[in-house]
């Protein structure tokens, strides 16, 4: 029986469609509806993807294999994408990204065998000016210093309750970004 799309997805993909000239203009939206219900795009999610859209899974392939953002393999519940282009490596980012590596035990393109953790050397994440960076879904972590990666992972972690070793207190996004109350950098 072939691969399908949960109702609530389905209901989503039938809003995308309505919202695009032809089915191909909206498979860009409707890939990341499928990696968001299925965690990654392997080839049934694909030839999903392909009889939805009236596309050949060829061309989703492609599509999938070009973008950074869509993933074949499972990743890490936390996916996070390092940047080291030019800005990012003239301020320090190779050295978050193997401060990285050594506080979780995984090289970039790998994840943590708990599954907790993927790590993504990315060639630019558009925060030049508050370089070194990294983004962990939604989050920008700006201006990094390794103490600030520690307490990125500490915070992740306990979100997901895997608890987060000594920590003195809870960080919000806007701490661990860098960013204080009022707006101003911390």
């Amino acid at each position: 029986m072939p691969l399908e799309f949960s109702a609530q997805s389905k209901q989503r993909v039938e809003r995308l469609l309505s919202r695009y000239p032809t089915k191909q203009a909206a498979l860009l939206p409707v890939l990341h509806v499928a990696q968001e219900e299925f965690g990654h795009l392997p080839d049934d999610v694909i030839e999903l993807c392909a009889r939805t859209l009236d596309l050949a899974p060829a061309h989703i392939y492609g599509v999938v294999t070009f973008y950074t953002m869509f993933h074949r393999e499972k990743k890490g519940r936390h996916e996070l994408m390092v940047c080291t282009n030019v800005s990012c490596m003239l301020k320090g980012g190779y050295g978050i990204l193997k401060h990285l590596e050594g506080r979780l035990g995984i090289k970039a393109g790998e994840t943590t065998p708990d599954g907790m953790f993927s790590i993504i050397e990315e060639e630019c994440l558009a925060a030049c000016a508050n370089a070194p960076m990294m983004i962990c879904g939604d989050d920008y972590f700006l201006d990094l210093t390794p103490e600030k990666v520690d307490a990125a992972l500490n915070e992740l972690r306990r979100q997901s309750g895997g608890g987060g070793g000594a920590s003195e207190k809870t960080l919000d996004s806007r701490t661990m970004l860098g960013i204080g109350p009022s707006g101003t950098k911390v």
